[in-house]
């Protein structure tokens, strides 16, 4: 250990690295993920009197929160509708009741403010409540150095147990208990959702893919249908397919909307691969490749800015805008950092991140007409330092009240100067690149640092408080979860009327969950639960870091 104690940086990966390794382990449908791993080999560490300088971890913590709330911004602020709305409420009934239990054990055991804080943050499985709490903590009156630095050891300790116990908590009630509550089979009910909103095969594995493309190019050789336009064909197909070539003896026609088709033309249709079989069926039979007839396909990410477009489904976003999306295909919509189902009912929200597929012609002209087609292969590093210089800025703006001192905090407003930044970037992103690898990279590094350092800098306090509350810690990191989650689904279900797995998806994203809704989707073998995870998952990831200072500032005037 005395080498650790010697060279910080050493100390500080090592952490990391063995931390990731305990991470790896799964029982069943529960894996410890990296940041508890890391947490726990921190505390070990640490507790051999490890330690590395605390900057690191303000470092570690702004670029963290500053990075979640980028990457949260843009559906953020496109939330804030009635949509949103009705399932923000479940986010708002997280942030309020997890509040209200720790006062209640806070009041009820005699518990201090950071061990309080710290049942909040594992509870509720929210990583950045231990870095806004810690903050708050430190700026509380009244208390020394010395017992700052013990209540903010408590935060990281308390919150190791009740993230172990609250981690398993959500997983389980989320993927196996809840479906059994409403009586479903949360695949089959899945299923139905997704055949309603005309997806393909929802019983595909996320490491999985058709084996039949569900986007072909055929072509056909004209014996019957003969006269029809181009225009006609592709409309007949309900703008699932594109006529891309057409030749004519030994010529390659000009392909336009107007183009009559005559017998012994090859025509090359592009499509859904149902629909190009369809249209095959009205024009004749299928031929081998033609020379000088194949016609390359652009591959864009498009992301969406017209206000225009964000609230529309695709499917009238396709009935509205025939001229700007015929001959162009969707293949996958990204929203913060997870993947939706690319089909007709799915709502597009500034922000999102189309694939698209089509002649570069038609594609450039819907990148046009929905938003920008970018390229995100490197950060603007002026841009992101700016906003972090900002949010700390921010963070250090206090509010006199009474005898209290009111202020957001590094964690507070890095967050808010993330959120509108990011949304910023979605309204012009011909600026401010920072890449979604880049910007979940960064997040999730800044975590992990924050929370090697925070764990080792509790290692030493670690053992008298488990000792302390060798029960309480492991029942309150159930009951929280348990109380709110179960709340959620009777208000879901009975007055809200959210399908049961798009709430199930809310419910783990209430609680920003990523292995919960990793399990859910496993049992769920679709992506349709993710619909209902992203709005909560926004929202949460907002609310839930304030918690901490709000629940510290309440305890604090106590």
């Amino acid at each position: 250990m005395s080498l650790l104690r010697e060279n910080a940086v050493l100390a500080l990966f090592a952490c990391l690295a063995l931390g990731y390794l305990i991470g790896k382990l799964r029982v069943g449908p529960i894996q410890l993920g990296g940041i508890c791993g890391t947490l726990i080999v921190s505390m070990l560490i640490g507790a051999q009197h490890v330690s590395v300088n605390s900057d690191v971890k303000n470092v570690a913590f702004a670029l963290f929160i500053f990075s979640l709330g980028y990457i949260a911004g843009p559906q953020f602020f496109a939330n804030l509708n009635a949509k949103g709305l009705r399932f923000g409420v479940l986010s708002v009934m997280e942030a309020g009741v997890v509040i209200g239990l720790a006062l209640g054990f806070a009041k009820g055991f005699d518990l201090d403010v950071g061990t309080a804080s710290g049942i909040l943050a594992g509870a509720a499985t929210e990583s950045a409540v231990v870095g806004t709490a810690q903050e708050a903590i430190t700026k509380l009156a009244g208390i020394t150095p010395d017992q700052s630095t013990q209540l903010q050891a408590h935060v990281a300790t308390a919150y190791s147990v009740c993230y172990l116990f609250g981690l398993v908590t959500i997983v389980m009630l989320t993927s196996q208990i809840m479906p059994l509550m409403m009586r479903i089979n949360l695949a089959d009910a899945s299923r139905t959702i997704w055949e309603r909103m005309r997806g393909a095969d929802a019983s595909l594995a996320a490491d999985e893919q058709a084996s039949l493309p569900a986007l072909v190019g055929r072509t056909y050789l004209v014996s019957q249908g003969e006269g029809s336009s181009v225009k006609q064909l592709e409309a007949d197909s309900g703008l699932l397919v594109a006529v891309e070539g057409v030749k004519r003896g030994e010529q390659v026609l000009t392909v336009g909307p107007e183009l009559r088709l005559r017998r012994g033309d090859r025509v090359l249709v592009v499509g859904a691969r149902d629909a190009v079989r369809d249209t095959g069926h009205e024009l004749g039979p299928e031929t081998s490749g033609e020379p000088g007839l194949d016609s390359p396909l652009a591959v864009r990410e498009v992301v969406v800015t017209n206000k225009a477009v964000s609230g529309k489904t695709v499917a009238a976003l396709r009935a509205g805008e025939p001229e700007s999306v015929n001959g162009v295909f969707l293949t996958d919509i990204q929203r913060v950092d997870h993947h939706l189902p690319a089909v007709g009912e799915t709502e597009l929200h500034q922000g999102d991140t189309l694939t698209v597929v089509g002649a570069r012609s038609k594609v450039e002209k819907f990148a046009a007409k929905v938003g920008a087609s970018v390229r995100q292969d490197s950060a603007d590093y002026i841009y992101i330092s700016l906003g972090i210089c900002l949010g700390v800025l921010l963070g250090m703006v206090t509010v006199h009240a009474g005898s209290v001192n009111l202020a957001l905090g590094t964690g507070g407003g890095c967050l808010i100067a993330g959120l509108v930044f990011g949304w910023l970037r979605a309204q012009r992103p011909t600026f401010g690149a920072y890449p979604p690898v880049a910007a979940q990279t960064a997040k999730d590094l800044g975590l992990s640092m924050f929370i090697a350092v925070t764990g080792m800098a509790a290692g030493p306090d670690a053992g008298p408080l488990l000792k302390q509350y060798p029960v309480l810690l492991p029942s309150a990191g159930i009951l929280m979860v348990v109380v709110p989650a179960m709340l959620s689904l009777v208000v879901g279900r009975k007055l809200l009327k959210i399908e049961p797995p798009i709430l199930i998806g809310a419910i783990a994203g209430q609680q920003c969950s990523t292995p919960a809704i990793t399990a859910i989707g496993n049992v769920a073998q679709s992506s349709v639960p993710m619909l209902g995870y992203t709005i909560t998952y926004t929202i949460s990831n907002f609310l839930l870091p304030l918690t901490g200072p709000v629940l510290v500032g309440i305890l604090g005037l106590s």
